[in-house]
């Protein structure tokens, strides 16, 4: 503990007796000064024992002392010292009412008292209480770093709360509640996942206080604080007390931000070590060797290579900004560095939410980033898969009103899902996810597994810029020959189609004679080049048409 009044005064070489203020005496004392000035105020930082003899005071004067005394309690000097037996024999009566009306603590000095005496042991009562912290800080830090080699970052946490008397949790890269000790605080903890989440988007280091007195949670004081020395910190500290901690506390959590730091950055390289050796699986399954495979990963990925599993492929696009490095400006050459960055952060994003959506649940992943994609083994319909669905959820509620995204914006994210496969099915199922993902793109959607393909209709893969311009290309012809009013050949030809080329069915849908719309039919083959006997050719034509079924012509979507 700091040095406090009642300290000084139960100090047997000091001699002090207290004249007012008697009920004050536990304030912590942060130094003592000496200083005869009139108005020391302008010298003072709070919390010092103010000694004096009051060789330019009116000590007698009430008034004056009322108005010396109230400008030394508003400036937070805990204390004053009267030094009897220099000026005045004893400490006069005006001072003593003064000090007790503002409620100051006077502490009276004997001649025999030096004040260099009672600066030296205010000093040695600091340096002592200084001395103890740090012996307790180094002693929390030996415990602590015991902890962390014997029982983890549990037993750490647990070693923090005794020492900060309070509580401690910590928190995975996505916010999520790793481990909390007491126990009772897993509940405290979770509720600041928000504050995490908002701690987790500055740079690293980062801190932050919630809570504690006159705060909007006052149920205690917590210190948050940011774990990891990359760019985007991989986890975060919470730190409950009562009250802010002291210089014994505040080593004991400086020594558990040092320890988890390095665990997590531990913890990093060998995720990394581990995404080496699941590239190396996933190759082998894609090459269709599974046992070599299941030999390579042996019991790191659990049962996920025996079981069904979904093939995840993401793709993170660049942006304007990164397609115009091609220019060659330095501008553009900066602008591109920043959309490169903001590119990785969706696929970054997003393993860290599988990976930790995997990790609660206790499943296996397989998580391999390829330069500007993304490619995750994980088990069919497990907890991955489903935070693979709400992140997706997210990123399109999140878009703006209207539609989607154009493709090249920065940031944008695609992702393709294959259906339920197993180790020897690998290559398909990445072939599936592709499929997926191609769809997505073209769809402007975030995510479409392959299931959704085989139920739904081919006509939405037709809406394409390059099967409409096919369509448009074929079918131009037959659109300008019936632009000059010399037939209805389009309507025909969608009409003979549609009957399957039944020429009675399709002539009484267009309400003409079937010689009539023979006779239309040959002017298609003429027009076109094309042999309607062809299959292949009413294929193309017939999906041509379904291409441009919703415009007025060829060319007639990109008209305003």
């Amino acid at each position: 503990m700091p040095p406090t009044l009642a300290s000084l005064v139960h100090h047997s070489a000091l001699k002090l007796t207290v004249r007012a203020g008697e009920d004050r005496l536990d304030v912590p004392v942060r130094w003592a000064h000496v200083s005869e000035l009139a108005d020391p105020v302008p010298y003072m930082e709070g919390g010092e024992l103010l000694l004096i003899t009051a060789l330019k005071l009116d000590a007698e004067d009430p008034e004056a002392m009322r108005r010396y005394v109230r400008r030394l309690a508003g400036a937070g000097v805990v204390g004053l010292g009267f030094a009897v037996g220099v000026n005045y024999d004893e400490v006069p009566a005006a001072l003593v009412d003064a000090a007790a009306q503002e409620g100051l603590p006077l502490l009276e000095v004997p001649r025999r008292t030096p004040f260099l005496a009672i600066s030296k042991a205010v000093s040695a009562a600091i340096a002592a209480d200084q001395y103890r912290a740090v012996t307790a800080g180094f002693a929390a830090q030996r415990e602590l770093t015991r902890q962390a080699l014997t029982a983890g970052p549990e037993g750490l946490l647990a070693a923090l709360a005794q020492q900060v008397d309070g509580w401690a949790a910590l928190y995975d890269a996505s916010g999520a509640v790793v481990a909390t000790a007491p126990e009772w605080a897993g509940r405290r903890a979770a509720r600041l996942t928000a504050e995490v989440e908002r701690l987790r988007e500055r740079p690293a280091p980062a801190s932050s206080v919630v809570g504690g007195p006159g705060g909007p949670d006052a149920d205690d004081r917590v210190e948050l604080h940011s774990l990891g020395t990359g760019r985007r910190p991989r986890a975060a500290l919470a730190v409950g007390t009562a009250a802010a901690p002291g210089t014994a506390e505040r080593y004991a959590v400086h020594s558990a931000i040092a320890l988890l730091t390095l665990i997590t950055e531990r913890s990093r390289s060998l995720h990394a070590a581990e995404q080496r050796i699941g590239a190396a699986v996933l190759r082998m399954l894609l090459a269709g060797e599974p046992d070599h495979a299941r030999a390579v990963a042996g019991d790191l990925y659990g049962e996920l290579l025996d079981a069904p599993f979904r093939m995840i492929v993401a793709e993170a696009a660049p942006g304007p900004a990164a397609r115009a490095h091609a220019e060659g400006s330095a501008p553009a050459r900066g602008a591109a560095a920043k959309s490169a960055e903001a590119t990785g952060a969706p696929l970054d994003a997003l393993a860290e939410a599988l990976e930790a959506a995997a990790a609660r649940s206790g499943e296996a992943v397989l998580v391999v980033p390829e330069g500007e994609r993304l490619v995750v083994l994980a088990p069919d319909g497990g907890a991955a898969v489903t935070a693979c669905a709400d992140f997706a959820a997210a990123l399109e509620a999140g878009r703006p009103a209207g539609g989607a995204r154009e493709a090249g914006d920065d940031g944008e994210l695609v992702v393709g899902l294959s259906a339920p496969a197993g180790p020897i099915a690998a290559a398909s199922a990445y072939k599936q996810a592709e499929q997926a993902l191609s769809v997505a793109r073209r769809r402007g959607r975030v995510c479409v597994e392959h299931e959704q393909l085989a139920a739904g209709s081919v006509l939405p893969l037709l809406a394409d810029d390059a099967v409409r311009a096919f369509a448009d290309g074929l079918l131009r012809a037959l659109y300008e020959h019936d632009a000059t009013g010399r037939g209805d050949l389009v309507a025909s030809l969608r009409a003979w189609l549609s009957r399957h080329g039944q020429w009675d069915a399709a002539a009484a849908d267009l309400g003409v004679h079937r010689h009539t719309l023979r006779y239309r039919m040959r002017r298609v083959e003429e027009i076109l080049g094309r042999s309607l006997d062809d299959p292949d050719v009413r294929m193309e034509l017939w999906l041509a048409l379904k291409a441009t079924s919703s415009d007025q012509g060829p060319g007639a979507h990109t008209r305003p």
